[in-house]
C-alpha cells in the first residue's frame, strides 16, 4: 500500500489543509503542539526541512490548494495566500516586505498586521516557522484510527531511490500491454481451465510447498512497493523511505510517495496503480516457473497475487483503492470530507462551508463515497462486535488443534510441518487480537472525546456517562458466557447475517424449523444405542423445509408437499409401493407383491421399491413391497435392487413405515407340475395377505413375509427338477434381501432390518432409507447352474399382487 510517510494533521487524510481566513485568528488545528506561545518576531524564519511544492495539480477543490512538505515528511495543504506568504519567509524579510509580496502575489491588500495574526494562528501551529528564540517547532502528528501503526522503516528515502530505479524501465507502455494481456490470459486459464484441486492438494501434501507459498506471497507483498516506488520515479517523483507496520490487523508493508503529490493526476494515478502492475508481473513470472518445474503448488501464488489485488482495490480504507478514489476526484483527504459531507445533507442545517470548496462533480463523487464508506464501517464494526464470542471460541478451538499436531509433528521429526502449525496459529491469533486492539482503541478514543465536550456541562455528562454504562451494560450480557456463546464456528453453517444476530436474539424454538436456522427437536433413538454426539456423529438425512405452498379455502391442498421429487414410477417387471398421506387423522397403505421370472440368459436386473411419506398431524403412511425372484438357468448378470425409504416433512404425531423384502433365487432348471401348484397356491395366499396388510399389526409384517420366504425356499427345494441330487449339479442359490425402513425422528436414523417403526411428532423430516445389496454372484463371477432334461420352462412373467387402503386411524404396532 502506498502512503505518505507522515499521519495526517486532522481526523484524517493524507495532506492537512489550513484555514482560508486572510486575518482574525482560529484555534491551532488539533493534533499539533506549539512548544510555547512566543510571539513571532518581525523577521520570521522557516523551520529546517520545509518544502515548498506548489499549486496542487488537478485538484477538486474550487480553489486549488498548494501544497508544503515539513521536514518529518508530513504535507499539508495551504490556501493561496498562506502559500504566498510562507514563500515570501526566507530569514530577510520583515513582515511590510512580506506582506508587500503576499499583496502582489494575491491581488489583495494585504497589511503587515494580516501576516502577523496568519503567522501567529496558521503557520506557527503547523510548525512551519521556527520560534522567536530560533528553536524549531514541536510537532505531533495526528494518530487516526485508521492510520497505520508500530512503523519500522527498512530504507532510508536513498536507498530507495538506488533500489527502485532498474524496475522504472518496466513502466515502458509496451511491457504494461504485454504483461497485463498475459495477466489477464493467466487468471483466466488458472481459474477457469486448470483449477486449484491439483494445487492445493500437493500444496498441503507437502509442508515444505506450503512454507514456499507463504514466503513468495510475504515477498511479492514486499515487490509491490516497489511498484508504487518505481511508478513514483517514472513520473519524475521521489519516493522517499520503504517499511513495514501494522494496518486494522494485518501486517502491511509501505512506502513514502508524498513526493508524488507534485505530480499531475495521470502521475498520481500510475503511483497508485504501481503495486498492482507488480503483483500481475509476480503472477506472470510465477506461470514461467510452472511451465518450468511443473509443480502445481506454484499456482496457488497466483491466486495470492489476485486476493492481495482485490483487497488493495477497496476504497473504503487506507489501500490503493482509497488513494486511486482520492487522486482521480483531486480530493486527497477523503476522510476529513466525512463530516462536513453529512451535516450538509441534513436538511434543516445550512450547507456547510467546508462542503462548498469542493467542484459540484467532485462533491458528488465525494457524497457517494461517503455514502457507501460510513455504512459499511459501521456495519463492519456492529458485526465484528457480535461475532466476536463465536470468534473466540473457533480461534481458541482452532489454536488447540493446531498446538496438537504441531506437538505430533515435533515428536516425529517433521520440523517442516511443525513450522507450518506455528504459521497457522499465528493466522489465528493475528485477527483476534487485531479486533481487541481496534475495539479497545475506539472506546478510548470515543470515551476522551465525550470526556472532553462535555466538560463544565454536568447534564451532558451524566447523559454520555449513561449512555456508557448502557453499551457496557449491553455488550456485557451479550459476551457473558453461556452454552452457546463461544461455540466454535462448525463447517456445516451457512454464516449468514441472520445467524450473526443469534446471540442478542435467538429464534423461539417453538415455531416452525427453517433453513438455516437454529432450532429445536425431538429425537429418539433405540434403549441402549449409543448416541451421536457432536464429535462422533452418526450418518443421517434431514429433509430441510421448502416453500410448497398449502391449501387455502375452497382449494384443496396438493397431494405432493414434500421438499424432494416424487419418486421415479416403476418399469416394467418392477414393483414399487408408494404410500403418501397428506390428510390429517387418517392412514394410507400401499402394498407390492410381485414374482418374477427370469430365464434364457436374461438380465436380472428387477427393483423392489417401498416409500412412505407423510405431511400430516395424527398420521400414518404405510408402504410394503415383496419381490421373489426365480432365475431358471445359466445368467450372467445378477443386478436386483431392494430400496426402502420412510419420511415425515413438517408431521405432528405421525407415523410412517416402509418394509421392503426381495427373496432372489436360482433354479437349476424349472419346477416340477407338483412344485408349480404348490407355489401357486401359496402366491395365492400371499396375494390376499397383502390385500387385507391394513389389518395386521406392523410388528408382525416383516415376520410373516419372512415366513412366506422360507416355505417358498422350502418349495424349490424339495423339487428334483429344480433342485439336482448331489453330484449332478449345484443346489439353489438364494439370496434373501429385506429392507425395513421405519420413521425415526427428525435427524435421526432407522437401522436395516428393524421392524419396528418409530412414531414421530414435530418439525424436520427425516429419511432413512435402507438399501440392501443382493448376495447373489457378482457378473463377472456368475453362479455355475446346470440345465438338466425336463419339461419346457416356465415362461418368464410377472405375477403381481398389490393393494391400498385408506383407514380413519394407524394401525396399532
Amino acid at each position: 500500500m502506498s502512503t505518505p510517510h507522515g499521519g495526517p494533521s486532522s481526523t484524517d487524510g493524507p495532506l492537512a489543509a489550513a484555514p482560508a481566513a486572510a486575518s482574525g485568528s482560529a484555534p491551532a488545528p488539533s493534533g499539533f503542539a506549539v512548544a510555547g506561545t512566543i510571539q513571532p518576531p518581525d523577521v520570521p524564519v522557516r523551520a529546517d526541512g520545509v518544502q515548498l511544492l506548489g499549486e496542487a495539480k488537478g485538484s477538486g477543490y474550487r480553489e486549488a490548494p498548494s501544497l508544503v512538505r515539513r521536514a518529518d515528511g508530513q504535507t499539508l495543504q495551504l490556501t493561496t495566500l498562506l502559500y504566498l506568504i510562507l514563500d515570501a519567509i526566507d530569514g530577510q524579510r520583515s513582515l511590510e516586505d512580506i506582506a508587500e509580496r503576499a499583496s502582489t502575489g494575491s491581488g489583495r491588500l494585504v497589511s503587515a498586521d494580516n501576516v502577523r495574526t496568519l503567522i501567529d494562528s496558521q503557520l506557527l501551529p503547523l510548525g512551519l516557522l521556527q520560534l522567536a528564540d530560533g528553536s524549531q517547532p514541536e510537532v505531533k502528528k495526528a494518530n487516526p484510527l485508521l492510520g497505520m501503526r508500530f512503523r519500522y522503516s527498512v530504507t532510508d528515502p536513498e536507498r530507495t531511490r538506488k533500489l527502485t530505479a532498474p524496475f522504472a524501465v518496466l513502466f515502458n507502455p509496451l511491457i504494461v500491454v504485454a504483461v497485463t494481456a498475459a495477466f489477464l490470459a493467466i487468471c483466466w486459464w488458472v481459474l477457469m481451465v486448470k483449477g486449484l484441486a491439483s494445487a492445493t492438494h500437493e500444496a498441503f501434501a507437502n509442508p515444505a510447498l506450503v512454507l514456499l507459498v507463504v514466503a513468495v506471497t510475504v515477498l511479492s507483498a514486499g515487490f509491490h512497493e516497489f511498484g508504487h516506488a518505481a511508478a513514483a520515479r517514472r513520473g519524475g517523483a521521489t519516493p522517499g523511505a520503504m517499511g513495514a507496520g501494522l494496518y486494522l490487523i494485518w501486517p502491511a508493508f509501505y512506502t513514502d510517495v508524498t513526493d508524488s503529490y507534485r505530480l499531475g493526476r495521470g502521475g498520481r494515478i500510475r503511483t497508485d496503480l504501481g503495486g498492482l502492475y507488480f503483483n500481475a508481473i509476480v503472477a506472470v513470472a510465477i506461470m514461467g516457473i510452472w511451465w518450468a518445474t511443473g509443480f502445481d503448488a506454484l499456482l496457488l501464488v497466483v491466486v495470492t497475487q489476485l486476493i492481495q489485488m482485490v483487497r488493495q482495490l477497496l476504497p473504503l480504507v487506507r489501500f490503493d483503492g482509497y488513494h486511486i478514489l482520492a487522486d482521480a476526484t483531486g480530493v486527497p483527504d477523503l476522510f476529513q470530507r466525512i463530516k462536513p459531507t453529512l451535516l450538509s445533507l441534513l436538511p434543516w442545517r445550512p450547507a456547510d462551508p467546508a462542503a462548498q470548496v469542493l467542484k459540484p462533480w467532485a462533491r458528488t463523487a465525494v457524497t457517494a463515497w461517503v455514502l457507501v464508506t460510513v455504512p459499511l464501517l459501521i456495519f463492519s464494526l456492529v458485526m465484528m462486535v457480535l461475532s466476536l464470542p463465536r470468534l473466540l471460541g473457533t480461534a481458541w478451538s482452532g489454536t488447540q488443534k493446531q498446538y496438537a499436531q504441531f506437538n505430533g509433528s515435533l515428536a516425529n521429526g517433521d520440523v517442516l510441518d511443525a513450522a507450518v502449525r506455528v504459521l497457522a496459529i499465528i493466522a489465528i491469533a493475528l485477527p483476534v487480537l487485531g479486533i481487541f486492539y481496534i475495539l479497545i482503541r475506539l472506546g478510548r478514543q470515543l470515551l476522551t472525546a465525550l470526556w472532553q465536550k462535555t466538560h463544565g456541562k454536568a447534564v451532558q455528562r451524566s447523559t454520555a456517562l449513561a449512555a456508557v454504562a448502557a453499551v457496557v451494560a449491553g455488550l456485557a450480557w451479550a459476551w457473558w458466557p453461556a452454552a452457546e456463546t463461544y461455540r466454535p464456528v462448525q463447517s456445516y453453517e451457512r454464516g449468514t447475517l441472520s445467524d450473526a444476530t443469534t446471540a442478542f436474539f435467538p429464534y423461539s424454538s417453538a415455531g416452525r424449523i427453517q433453513e438455516g436456522r437454529p432450532g429445536r427437536t425431538v429425537a429418539l433413538w433405540p434403549a441402549g444405542a449409543t448416541k451421536p454426539t457432536r464429535d462422533d456423529p452418526q450418518l443421517s438425512m434431514v429433509l430441510v423445509p421448502r416453500d410448497a405452498g398449502s391449501g387455502t379455502a375452497g382449494t384443496a391442498a396438493p397431494s405432493w408437499v414434500f421438499p424432494f421429487d416424487k419418486p421415479a414410477a416403476a418399469e416394467e417387471g418392477d414393483s414399487q409401493a408408494l404410500a403418501v398421506n397428506t390428510t390429517d387423522g387418517t392412514t394410507i397403505y400401499d402394498v407390492a407383491f410381485a414374482l418374477v421370472w427370469a430365464d434364457d440368459g436374461q438380465p436380472v436386473d428387477t427393483k423392489n421399491e417401498a416409500y412412505a411419506y407423510a405431511n400430516c398431524t395424527d398420521c400414518a403412511a404405510v408402504a410394503v413391497g415383496f419381490q421373489v425372484v426365480l432365475i431358471v438357468g445359466q445368467t450372467n448378470v445378477i443386478v436386483p435392487q431392494n430400496l426402502s425409504t420412510a419420511a415425515n416433512y413438517d408431521c405432528v404425531r405421525c407415523l410412517t413405515y416402509a418394509l421392503a423384502s426381495q427373496l432372489v433365487l436360482t433354479l437349476d432348471g424349472p419346477l416340477g407340475a407338483d412344485s408349480m401348484g404348490k407355489l401357486s397356491a401359496l402366491w395365492q395366499e400371499i396375494a390376499d395377505y397383502g390385500r387385507n396388510l391394513q389389518n395386521v399389526p406392523l410388528s408382525e409384517i416383516q415376520g410373516r413375509l419372512a415366513a412366506f420366504q422360507d416355505q417358498i425356499k422350502e418349495i424349490i427345494k424339495t423339487d428334483p427338477s429344480a433342485t439336482p441330487v448331489s453330484g449332478t449339479g449345484t443346489a439353489t442359490k438364494p439370496a434373501t434381501q429385506p429392507a425395513t425402513s421405519g420413521s425415526p425422528t427428525p435427524g435421526g436414523t432407522a437401522s436395516p432390518g428393524a421392524t419396528q417403526p418409530a412414531p414421530t411428532s414435530g418439525g424436520t423430516a427425516s429419511n432413512s432409507p435402507a438399501p440392501a445389496t443382493t448376495a447373489t454372484p457378482a457378473p463377472s463371477q456368475p453362479a455355475p447352474t446346470t440345465q438338466p432334461a425336463g419339461p419346457t420352462p416356465t415362461p418368464t412373467g410377472t405375477a403381481p399382487a398389490t393393494g391400498s387402503a385408506t383407514g380413519t386411524a394407524p394401525p396399532a404396532p
